[in-house]
Order: structure tokens, then sequence, then C-alpha cells
């Protein structure tokens, strides 16, 4: 049984909505398994294809970076997810809220549900860590993001510096417009999210109706994953890339292995912590190499100038290799 507290799966978006293509992803996560099999996705979940990315610094200096990604539409994206499951034999239940998790049991609002093993995939704020007394991101990033309509060349656009302190902005092509958006640290500015907006909106001249916004771990997995019979997943468990905010691949991965080992447990009765085994092993080592990139490049963000001179210094081959969690100096 799938609970989950939205009306409507996935909807409202609230995500850049990009995916690195298949060799990026194996890439990035060399020792992840079924890669081909776990994003072989429908071509109409496409939006475009794109095949480099452009970052900008403080000072805007561009710099041209070879990534092989595509768009999507996040909710038909999730609604195909959910429609899988379905026809996997799960039940989706929407407009439920999961309130509180104790000892196999889930109190919702409509009552509390008995269940073998309890798999909390409710994000940053998830429920289900905290009823089970887990550790919580400690970098949580305000984000906000919308679709505009227009006509973008098709390279994801990346803003560093004051636009967005900590964090990013970016626009994000697609096949009638640009997913456009930012993210930021609460360790660096004491200001809003709109107040940050506004003047990026007005600087890339974008004309943006309403927006959506969520919460981002940006600190890494948290040190435990599973408790008794529940265990946590994707931004629950803050399994994120550090150096990008990028979750989507990671939380199909990690979703795999959830469920294998969920199901391992019912069946079988084998040890739940077999999912926190297995998922650090296929991808633990790439978020612990972005975490700690993260961390050098928290040395930059406090000063224009010092990210300026870092940018500079690390150059488009060891951005690139930083934004595939690898380490920018070999």
């Amino acid at each position: 049984m799938v609970l989950e507290r939205r009306p409507v799966v996935g909807v409202p978006v609230r995500c850049g909505e990009f995916m690195p293509h298949n060799e990026e992803i194996q890439t990035i996560f060399p020792d992840a398994e079924d890669v081909p099999e776990i994003f072989d996705l429908p071509s109409g979940l496409v939006s475009i294809n794109t095949e480099a990315m452009t970052v900008f610094s403080p000072k805007m200096r561009r710099y041209e970076l070879d990534f092989h990604g595509w768009t999507t539409d996040r909710d038909r994206f999730d609604q195909h997810l959910a429609d899988k499951a379905q026809k996997a034999g799960a039940r989706v239940l929407t407009s439920v809220r999961c309130l509180s998790t104790a000892r196999g049991s889930v109190r919702t609002d409509l009552g509390t549900i008995e269940a073998k093993v309890v798999i909390g995939a409710d994000g940053p704020l998830s429920v289900v860590a905290k009823s089970l007394g887990l550790e919580r991101s400690w970098d949580l990033c305000p984000a906000m993001c919308t679709v505009v309509k227009g006509d973008f060349p098709p390279i994801p656009e990346m803003y560093f510096g004051p636009v967005a302190p900590g964090g990013y902005g970016w626009v994000i092509p697609k096949k009638d417009g640009a997913n456009v958006g930012l993210g930021f640290s609460k360790l660096y500015t004491d200001r809003t999210l709109r107040e940050i907006w506004e003047p990026f909106a007005r600087r890339r001249g974008l004309d943006a109706g309403h927006m959506n916004g969520k919460l981002v771990p940006m600190s890494g997995p948290i040190p435990q994953t599973v408790v008794g019979n529940s265990l946590v997943v994707g931004d629950a468990a803050g399994q994120v890339m550090a150096v990008n905010g990028g979750g989507i691949p990671i939380a199909l991965i990690c979703g795999k292995i959830a469920g294998a080992s969920a199901a391992d447990c019912v069946l079988k009765g084998s040890d739940l912590r077999s999912y926190e085994r297995e998922w650090r092993r296929q991808v633990g080592r790439p978020l612990a190499t972005a975490l700690r990139s993260k961390r050098l490049a928290m040395l930059a963000f406090g000063s224009q100038w010092r990210l300026e001179t870092a940018m500079r210094i690390l150059g488009p081959r060891r951005m690139g290799r930083t934004i595939r969690c690898r380490s920018p100096f070999p």
C-alpha cells in the first residue's frame, strides 16, 4: 500500500525536472546495478535531450560543460511510476497523511494501518524518520521553481553567487519553455526565497507565474536509515547529491533496493539491514565524495571573490568532475 498525501500524484511539481542520461548515471554511480532496467522509461516522458550545460560565475563568467541529460514533466514522470506500482499489485491511496509510525503500525488521518514493513519515502521532513528517531539533514536548503513559456536554447544554465547564496539559480529548457528556479542555503543569508528570487528573475528577464517551493537535503545521507522493520529512502534518507541537489536517479536506485529488501524481509524473514548495506555499497561512495566537495565549496560561498577565484581554478573539466560526484583534484 502506498500512502500519498497529495490529491494527485506528482502535483504540484517541486523539481528542476532534469535527468542525466543512463551513461552519465553509470559514470556517477559505477557500482549501481540494473541501471538500464531501472531507467528504461517511456520516450514520451522525454521533453528534450541536452548535450551540455552552461555555468555562470558571480561575475557572469561563462563555463561550458559537456553533460548528457534530458528534461521531463515531473508530474507525468511520477504518475508513470505510480501506474507501474499499481499494475504490479500495489494499492495507491491519495489524500492520506501519515501522522506517525510505531512498531509496524502507521497512524493516518483515516485510521491505523498495520504493516510488516514500513518504507518512509516522505521527503526531507519525513514523518517516518522522525517517528523512528532518525537524524535529519543539517542543511535543508529552500528551493522554488516554476515552468515559463518561451523559446530557450537546449542548454541548461546554472547561476552561482549572490543570485543564490550557497546554492544556484537555474534555467532548464523544455519543449515549450523552461523550468526556472533557484535554491540557496540559510547558512549564508537571512533573506526569504521570494526576496532572492525576484532579483534573479529580473536579471534573467523571466516572466514567471506561481512558484512552488520545497526543501532539499544538502548534507549527504543520514547516518542510519533502518530501524527494526522500517526504513527511509530518497530525500527522507538524505540520498541527494550534495554538489547539485540531484535526487531522482538516487531515489530510483535506492528505491529498487528498498523494495527488494522489503520483499525479502516479508517473504524470507531476512534482516532489513540488508537495505542499508546495499544502498551504501552501490551509491554511498560517490555521495560521500560529493559531500566532501560541498564542504570545500562552503569555504568559498561566503565570499563572491573566493567563489569567483575557485571557479576559475576549477575550470570546466574539474567542474564536470565535481557535478559527477568525483573529486575535482584526482
